[in-house]
């Protein structure tokens, strides 16, 4: 059954739908017919309004038609049509919606003065006049014009939602509490309520902005008193002083605060306002990007009303939508957020005039991710912190050639650039290194443009800017290689220069020319002592040491045929011997090791003395990103935020909990090899540097014998250094647990640790360069070595066996007592196969320990052969094992039957093994493996063509005296007593 409430409902209804259908004939659409095509922008604004008005009055009237039409249903058939059919009941929001739409159209027209814009029409008051007056007489609207028709368009709605609202109130109170429908009505009372209490503040601030019209310049009228504004507070309503700009008026709209000041116009986004209390009641603050205000009044209720308008509003702005139905009862949070995110373009004087920042804000600063671009193309994408650029960031600088730009990847620090970076100029100059202050500073490459017409690059050390210190320049229009120190960006103090014809020089430089005597060594060994010009031709005193022992001294000087020459020649000296010369090294002594590359060590200490915090790991030990060439072409391409690589090494807190999980010395191995591979890992990234720092110096045109002893110490300062890193890193994660660190142990405990262990695992890093320049240090030892080689080749197995004196009982010929890989014949390079196949297999590993393991194993498999030979256990003897050492290298090939040994540089092997061994393994079983190789290897030396007679065991026994003696034991591994 229906309830009388309804009924009245749908009269009402009925009355609203008419007043509307009325509202649109004869108001709106005469209006909008009358209006001629707009030609100003001004006039083409209120006629949008108006065509927005008309179209919200039309779906009104059309949610009406639907709700009558529920109604009615509902009067006819109550039992088929519960309460819970109607429309204004079953769908409140959708109805509440479309009143509120017609509301705003409604204000917005009356703050645009569209309808006395509209009423002036000469075509609508000749058309339209004595209707209107009938319309405006029939619901006792008063005025003339615009006023009138502002009128007859609030008047209906407004008392319909009145009517509405005390209707649904009391069908509230006429349905039972257990009604189904009975929360569908309160929902429906509590929207309307809603409703017309933002229909009265809407049009409050809709008569505000119209009071506030005429007070305003019309300059400041056009800016302010438009639709998108609503006027929340006029310091002429409640008066308040802003400091520090002493506005004569202050303007809060619902998007913007606004202080008038003279003919100034001083306007704050509401989205950029932070509120803070004051130390007392009596004040407030407000933050800006560029200003901060402080409002205070002498009356502290209008100062409270101030500050929560102000609050509601900054609230309202953030969340992108009015409040409703009143300011200040929206969904908000308690406290307004200090983290936001928006758009700004400075204004004041300074580095950031003009430019616009769009990005994360903190209290009125940019603080998190952002991006900054100047008018002038410049752009920044990066992080910020207290408006500063903080944090890793890409910057391009335009230049001012067409497509040419500086881009910097780089890390900043309050605003400045400092930490690893990488730099491409529009010059096509490359850094890569640490900055301080915006400078160079620290260790860092540059590199010139492929294209450049004097290409170089430099590798080492930077002070504000330039470069000073241990560094490395190659000069590739010169052909020549600087090695050495630097100060103000000129060669300065000791120095070394590597030619690409293969001249090495060491002197002393003075702004960057040679001073003082100085040493020259020629690619054929010739060296002179004494003074030179700047391109290194001999000047002055000296002297000359040829190849074949010869010396020349005397004074020095060029002239139009070559060189002039006064002096002595003196051709009574030996040749110097091959060993004589590979001692000439250059720059030992001159750069100490230690400080050699501090630029690479330091950056890494500071990480670990900050106790290796994740924000600075690549600030302090550098990052890989690609090229950025193509970032001119769109701006928006510039992206800042990296995603995690898939092989990234994980976090720090990660890493350093894994060192503590890998202490054991086998566990420790495999750690270190893993962090060292990796190049994400600190280890991994400090190694990589000293690599480059590495190729730089001895690759290429630095691959020079007489740099061997430089390079070789540099490998073990690197292998210390990277032992103490790992050191640093295991204390921190100690500290981070709360356990004290370990003692630190002697130089004398800890430096075998190093040699054993870090060094083995780091050589392959190095070692390409490294072994180049051994086997230029020893080619004419090993060229020696190779033609006694071609000279033992030529013999069969049993006439080679023969010739070195190998004891006939020990020859493997009896094949059913022998394996198959030691099965013999009487062709080459079948006797000792297995031997000989392990003994090839020293080239397949660069770690020294390794390559001794295959020489015991080479040692191991010869004494096996001979063992089953003679059919019994035997433990060779010096005087045995010598000659079958001989015989299994001299038939180490390639892959039978290659016609060239593959050990082809056994000396600069040797050299090598000896020099990066493990320092335990001196006088062990190892060095005297290694010894006996070496004696070997000076053996097959002396052979010659020629030589057709067995050489007598005597020449072995010498061999055998001189191990002894290097030894300095009788008994050695494989004799007797051993």
């Amino acid at each position: 059954m229906c309830s009388p409430q309804e009924g009245d409902l749908l009269r009402l209804e009925e009355v609203f739908s008419a007043a509307l259908a009325q509202i649109d004939s004869l108001v709106l659409q005469p209006l909008l017919s009358a209006a001629p095509e707009p030609s100003e922008p001004q006039d083409r604004e209120w006629l949008q309004l108006l065509q927005r008005l008309h179209q919200s009055a039309q779906q009104l009237w059309e949610v009406t038609e639907e709700s009558l039409h529920s109604l009615r249903e509902r009067l006819h058939h109550p039992d088929a049509a519960g309460l819970e059919s109607l429309l204004l009941l079953r769908r409140a929001d959708h109805v509440l919606q479309v009143h509120v739409e017609f509301v705003e159209s409604y204000t917005c027209c009356l703050v645009a003065q569209a309808f006395q814009k509209g009423a002036k029409r000469s075509e609508y008051q000749r058309g339209q006049q004595k209707v209107l007056r009938q319309l405006l007489a029939s619901i006792g609207a008063q005025g003339s014009g615009g006023t009138a028709l502002a009128q007859a368009l609030r008047q209906p709605h407004t008392q319909y939602v009145q009517q509405c609202v005390l209707l649904l109130l009391s069908l509230v109170d006429a349905t039972a509490e257990r009604h189904a429908a009975r929360e569908l009505v309160v929902q429906a009372a509590t929207c309307f309520g809603n409703l017309q209490s933002f229909m009265r503040q809407a049009l409050d601030q809709a008569t505000a902005m119209q009071a506030l019209r005429p007070t305003l310049s019309s300059r400041t009228r056009d800016v302010l008193c438009t639709p998108a504004h609503c006027l929340l507070q006029d310091s002429q309503d409640i008066p308040v002083t802003v400091t520090p700009l002493r506005a004569e008026r202050v303007l809060l709209f619902d998007d913007a605060l606004v202080l008038l000041q003279g003919h100034s116009v001083h306007t704050f986004d509401l989205k950029l306002v932070w509120v803070e209390p004051g130390q007392d009641r009596d004040t407030f603050h407000l933050l800006t990007p560029e200003e901060e205000l402080s409002f205070c009044a002498q009356d502290p209720q209008g100062l409270v009303v101030w500050q929560w308008k102000v609050t509601q509003a900054v609230g309202q702005a953030l969340r992108g939508k009015k409040d409703f139905p009143v300011l200040g009862v929206g969904p908000q949070p308690t406290e307004l957020p200090s983290h936001r995110c928006t758009a700004y373009t400075f204004r004041a004087e300074g580095r950031l005039c003009q430019a616009t920042y769009e990005g994360e804000w903190w209290h009125a600063k940019p603080h998190g991710r952002g991006t900054l671009k100047w008018p002038s193309g410049q752009n920044h994408v990066g992080d910020f912190r207290q408006g500063l650029e903080h944090g890793f960031g890409i910057r391009l600088v335009p230049q001012a050639s067409e497509d040419k730009f500086d881009c910097y990847k780089c890390h900043w620090q309050d605003g400045s650039v400092c930490g690893y970076g990488i730099c491409e100029y529009g010059s096509d100059e490359v850094y890569k290194g640490y900055f301080q202050a915006d400078l160079r500073h620290g260790f860092g490459v540059l590199e010139s443009g492929p294209q450049a017409p004097q290409p170089f690059r430099y590798t080492g050390h930077w002070e504000r800017g330039q470069r000073s210190g241990y560094g490395v320049q190659e000069d590739r229009d010169r052909g020549e290689r600087y090695i050495g120190m630097w100060r103000a960006d000129q060669r300065h103090g000791p120095g070394v220069v590597v030619t690409q014809a293969g001249i090495c020089y060491q002197g002393t430089f003075q702004a960057d020319k040679i001073v003082g005597p100085g040493i020259l060594l020629s690619e054929d060994d010739s060296l002179y002592e004494g003074t030179f010009t700047r391109d290194l031709t001999l000047t002055g005193k000296g002297k000359v040491t040829f190849p074949n022992g010869f010396t020349l001294e005397g004074s020095f000087s060029t002239w139009a045929r070559g060189l002039r020459t006064q002096g002595l020649l003196d051709t009574s000296a030996l040749p110097p011997a091959p060993e004589n010369i590979c001692t000439r090294q250059l720059g030992l002594g001159a750069f100490p090791v230690e400080s050699r590359w501090q630029g690479i060590y330091s950056p890494f200490w500071h990480f670990v003395g900050a106790g290796c915090p994740e924000g600075l790991q690549e600030a302090l030990l550098g990052f890989d990103v690609q090229s950025s060439r193509e970032l001119h072409q769109s701006q928006e391409s510039l992206r800042c935020k990296r995603t995690p690589l898939k092989n990234s090494a994980g976090s720090m807190e990660d890493i350093l909990e894994e060192v503590l999980q890998h202490r054991e010395p086998e566990a420790l191995r495999q750690y270190l090899r893993k962090a060292l591979g990796h190049s994400l890992h600190p280890l991994g990234k400090l190694l990589r540097r000293l690599m480059l720092a590495f190729q730089a110096t001895y690759a290429g045109m630095g691959a020079n014998k007489h740099l061997q002893a430089l390079a070789q110490e540099e490998v073990r300062q690197h292998a210390q250094e990277l032992e103490a890193a790992y050191r640093g890193l295991l204390r921190v994660a100690l500290q981070r647990r709360g356990q004290a660190p370990e003692e630190e142990e002697d130089t004398e405990t800890r430096d075998p640790q190093v040699q054993g262990l870090v060094l083995a695992l780091v050589l392959p890093s190095f070692y390409s360069e490294l072994f180049t320049l051994y086997l230029l240090l020893h080619e004419r030892e090993d060229g020696l070595y190779s033609q006694g080689i071609a000279n033992l080749s030529l013999f069969p197995d049993t006439k080679l066996l023969e010739f070195l004196d190998v004891q006939k009982h020990m020859w493997p010929l009896k094949d059913l007592t022998l394996t198959t890989n030691q099965r013999c014949s009487l062709v080459k390079d079948k006797c000792f196969r297995s031997a000989t196949e392990c003994l090839q297999k020293i080239m397949t590993t660069v770690d020294p320990w390794e390559k001794l393991q295959v020489l015991e194993r080479t040692y191991g498999e010869i004494e096996a052969t001979v063992s089953c030979v003679l059919g019994r256990e035997h433990k060779l003897p010096m005087d045995d094992l010598l000659p079958l050492l001989v015989y299994v290298v001299s038939r180490a090939r390639c892959v039978p039957p290659a016609h060239h040994p593959r050990i082809q540089h056994l000396g600069a092997e040797i050299h090598l093994i000896r020099d990066m061994m493990d320092p335990s393994h001196t006088g062990g079983l190892y060095d005297f493996l290694l010894t006996a190789l070496e004696s070997c290897y000076k053996y097959i030396q002396k052979q010659d063509m020629k030589l057709h007679c067995l050489p007598g065991r005597r020449d072995f026994g010498e061999l055998c005296y001189s191990l002894q003696s290097s030894d300095g034991q009788e008994n050695f591994p494989g004799s007797q007593g051993t």
